[in-house]
C-alpha cells in the first residue's frame, strides 16, 4: 500500500486505554498518513491504569499526573481524540460505527481496543448499597479517595481477594481504613498462582492488619443509613462504611457481537490481531489470541499484551507482516512488596521455591515436568529477569542448583 493510498483511508479506533493510545501512536510511525479517529466513552484524557489501585490510590496527584501522553502529543501526531464519545454499533458492510448520539463515522479500517469492565456481582442489596465502588478508573480512584477523606467511620469490606482486591486492601490499610477482605474461594489467587503464593501474601496482609477471610460467598448486603452489613452463606457478616468489588472483570465484546464478529473467551484474532472481517482488528484486553510459545489460546489482561499488540495491529494495518509472539509478563505492588511474573503457570506439575537471604525475596519457579512455563519473583527483580529469558529461550535448568543458593542466581549456574 502507498503513502498516497495511506493518506487516503481513515482509521477509527474503538477505546483510548493503554491499547488504542499505542496503536494510534504506532500508526504513525508504521506510515500511516490517513486521519486517526481515537473514540472513547471515559471524558478524562487517557491514563495510566495500573497505578490505580497501587501509588495513584494513595497519592494526591490529580489525574494529570498519570497521563498515557499529553494532549499535546496528540496535536502532535494528528491524532483526533473524541472523549466522552460513545460508539453504538459498527456496521461492517457499509464500514461505518455509529455513535450515541446517531452520528456516522465511516472508517477504511478499525480497531477494537474496548477492554473490560468490573463485574458487579448479583448480591441481593449490594446495588442499593452505599459507598460501593469497583476500581477500574480514575472516577473510581476519586470517588474512593473523596470517601476516605469524608467519612468518620472507615470500615471497608472488599468482595474479592484477587491481585485488585488486595492492592487496593494495601491501598487502603496505608490510608488509615480498617479493611475485610473476603474471597470466596478457599484461598486467595487461587485461580493465577500456587498455593504457597497465597499463604505468603495471606500472612503479609494479616500482618500489616488487615483480615483475610476465605472461603467467604457473599450473600446479601444489607443497608442502614449510611452503614452496610456485609453477610455471607455461613451466617458470619461484616460492617461496612465503604464497599471495594474485586469480583473480575466482563469483556467488552458487544459491539464485535452485534457486528458478527467470531467470538470465543473474548474477540478471536489472528496473528497479526486481525479478527474475522478483514479490515476490523482488536487488541487487547478484550482479545482472545493465540500464543505461539505456549501453542494455545488465551486472554491476557495486562499493559504488556495491550502495548505489544498495539505495535502488530498497526504495523499489519499499514500492510507489513507481524506476528504476535510474546511472553507476558505482570506485577503487582502490596505494602513494600513487589511481585514481578513473568509467563503463564497453567499447567504446571512441580514448582521451585528460591530463598535468598531477606525473607521479604524470593521467587517461585513452574515447571510442567522439566519445561519452564513462569516465575513468581518477590522482590527479586534478578530472577525475574533470569526466568524472562528462560522462558524465552526454552531454556532447561537444574532444578537443584536453582535451589542452591550457595550458587550465585545467574543463568549460567541454573542451566542443566
Amino acid at each position: 500500500m502507498s503513502g498516497t493510498e495511506f493518506n487516503k483511508q481513515v482509521c477509527v479506533i474503538i477505546g483510548a486505554s493503554h491499547a488504542g493510545v499505542n496503536c494510534a501512536t504506532a500508526l504513525r510511525r508504521e506510515g500511516w498518513e490517513g486521519e486517526i479517529i481515537l473514540f472513547d466513552a471515559d471524558p478524562v484524557l487517557p491514563y495510566h491504569k495500573p497505578p490505580l489501585s497501587k501509588v495513584y490510590l494513595t497519592s494526591e496527584d490529580g489525574i494529570d499526573k498519570n497521563l498515557l501522553k499529553s494532549e499535546e502529543s496528540y496535536e502532535k501526531d494528528n491524532i483526533r481524540l473524541r472523549l466522552g464519545v460513545w460508539v453504538s454499533e459498527i456496521n461492517p458492510d457499509n464500514k461505518t460505527v455509529t455513535l450515541g448520539d446517531g452520528t456516522i463515522q465511516a472508517y477504511d479500517k478499525l480497531v477494537l481496543a474496548t477492554g473490560a469492565r468490573p463485574i458487579i456481582p448479583g448480591i441481593s442489596g449490594l446495588d442499593t448499597a452505599k459507598n460501593v465502588f469497583p476500581l477500574r478508573s480514575a472516577q473510581n480512584v476519586t470517588d474512593i479517595r473523596n470517601f476516605m477523606q469524608t467519612s468518620a467511620q472507615k470500615r471497608v469490606v472488599v468482595i474479592g481477594g484477587g491481585y485488585i482486591g488486595l492492592e487496593t486492601a494495601a491501598s487502603l490499610k496505608k490510608l488509615g481504613a480498617e479493611v475485610v477482605v473476603l474471597e470466596r474461594e478457599s484461598r486467595i489467587l487461587a485461580r493465577v498462582t500456587a498455593p504457597e503464593m497465597s499463604t505468603f501474601f495471606h500472612d503479609l496482609h494479616h500482618n500489616h492488619g488487615v483480615e483475610v477471610l476465605t472461603n467467604k460467598n457473599v450473600a446479601v448486603v444489607e443497608n442502614w443509613g449510611n452503614t452496610n452489613e456485609v453477610a455471607c452463606a455461613d451466617g458470619s457478616r461484616y460492617i461496612a462504611d465503604m464497599i471495594i468489588v474485586g469480583a473480575g472483570i466482563f469483556v467488552n465484546k458487544e459491539l464485535a457481537e452485534k457486528a458478527n464478529l467470531t467470538i470465543e473467551n473474548g474477540i478471536l484474532v489472528d496473528e497479526t490481531t486481525r479478527t474475522s472481517d478483514a479490515n476490523i482488528y482488536a487488541i487487547g484486553d478484550c482479545t482472545y489470541h493465540f500464543n505461539p510459545h505456549y501453542q494455545r489460546h488465551i486472554r491476557l489482561e495486562s499493559v504488556q499484551n495491550a502495548v505489544d499488540q498495539s505495535k502488530v495491529a498497526a504495523a499489519a494495518i499499514c500492510g507489513k507482516q507481524p506476528v504476535y509472539d510474546s511472553i507476558p509478563w505482570f506485577w503487582s505492588d502490596q505494602y513494600d512488596i513487589k511481585l514481578q511474573m513473568v509467563g503463564l503457570s497453567q499447567g504446571y506439575n512441580q514448582i521451585v521455591i528460591r530463598k535468598e537471604e531477606n525473607p521479604n525475596s524470593f521467587s517461585v519457579w513452574y515447571f510442567q515436568d522439566e519445561t519452564l512455563l513462569s516465575v513468581d519473583a518477590v522482590n527479586n527483580a534478578k530472577a525475574y529477569v533470569i526466568g524472562t529469558k528462560s522462558i524465552k529461550d526454552r531454556k532447561i535448568i537444574d532444578k537443584v542448583k536453582l535451589t542452591d543458593t550457595s550458587l550465585p542466581l545467574k543463568l549460567d549456574t541454573i542451566l542443566a
